[in-house]
């Protein structure tokens, strides 16, 4: 591995830790208007005052255990995997919106071999509402090995995972380096930090705008008692038909409000502190 990678993969953990902490109130309210029984909540504001003044303040972290730790493996692997999927695609630094989306795709679908047990750990922990028989994380994750094994248990909804990741990422670098280079045509290659974190939030907009129907089909997957059924293009598929018979359309985008409103600092912290890091450590290693 050459120092380029590691660099990115210390910065990557970093820039991890930054979106963990920022974003975790609203992915908490976005998951559970994805999920909670019909009629429970009116609507995210809903979501918010219910889950303070039955379970405080810090229920909007519940499940942040399990990305917390996780996320520096995930976002490790996730920028890791762009950078390499981008001197594959190209031997020249600066590359086209295609290919920045290409490698973005490539870097997701390798990306959800880590995401894909962090968020099924961290849905499940969401979907608590503060009852007595409330579980930790080590017993969900005990239970979940004991019950269904790997496959079905640590692993359940990797491959709509996966089907998220691919468009979700290219969404996210395009949208990123589309910004990004936007504000270098008028400020240089140094970009302002301001600047950095415009982009970084364009593309974390872009990400959900990419995926969310999806994003919606694997929180209800990963939540549910039993694994699903089927092969994955049938259980998502049955998934979206069930949500539109429950919901209507709509339905398919419940939750997309905190999710957007997340996304501008979440994404704008894990950018701004992976390429923060990521120069500092540049300037040290030379690479």
């Amino acid at each position: 591995m050459d120092a380029s990678t590691i660099n990115e993969l210390i910065a990557g953990s970093v820039g991890g830790a930054a979106q963990v902490i920022v974003g975790q109130p609203l992915d908490t309210i976005k998951t559970r208007a994805q999920t909670a029984p019909a009629g429970m909540f009116k609507g995210p504001m809903d979501i918010l005052t219910q889950t303070l003044r039955k379970e405080g303040f810090f229920a909007l972290y519940k499940g942040m255990a399990s990305p917390l730790v996780g996320i520096a493996g995930v976002n490790s692997l996730l920028f890791a995997a762009y950078g390499v999927s981008k001197r594959i695609i190209s031997p020249f630094p600066q590359l086209s919106l295609k290919e920045i989306a290409g490698a973005g795709a490539i870097a997701g679908a390798v990306n959800a071999v880590l995401a894909s047990p962090v968020e099924m750990f961290k849905v499940r922990m969401q979907g608590q509402y503060g009852s007595p028989s409330d579980k930790r994380l080590h017993t969900v994750v005990s239970e979940m090995w004991r019950d269904w094994g790997f496959r079905k248990g640590i692993m359940r909804g990797y491959w709509v995972t996966v089907a998220r990741e691919i468009p979700a990422y290219a969404g996210f670098y395009t949208a990123f380096e589309f910004s990004k280079r936007k504000f270098s045509e008028k400020y240089g290659k140094q970009i302002p930090v301001w600047a950095l974190l415009a982009s970084g939030s364009t593309g974390g907009i872009a990400y959900w705008l990419a995926c969310y129907p999806l994003d919606v089909v694997k929180s209800r997957v990963q939540l549910r008692a039993t694994p699903p059924e089927g092969t994955p293009v049938q259980y998502i598929a049955r998934e979206l038909k069930l949500v539109v018979a429950e919901s209507g359309v709509s339905g398919l985008f419940r939750g997309l409000t905190p999710s957007l409103l997340r996304s501008i600092p979440a994404a704008a912290s894990t950018f701004a502190a992976f390429e923060l890091t990521r120069e500092y450590l540049k300037e040290i290693t030379g690479v």
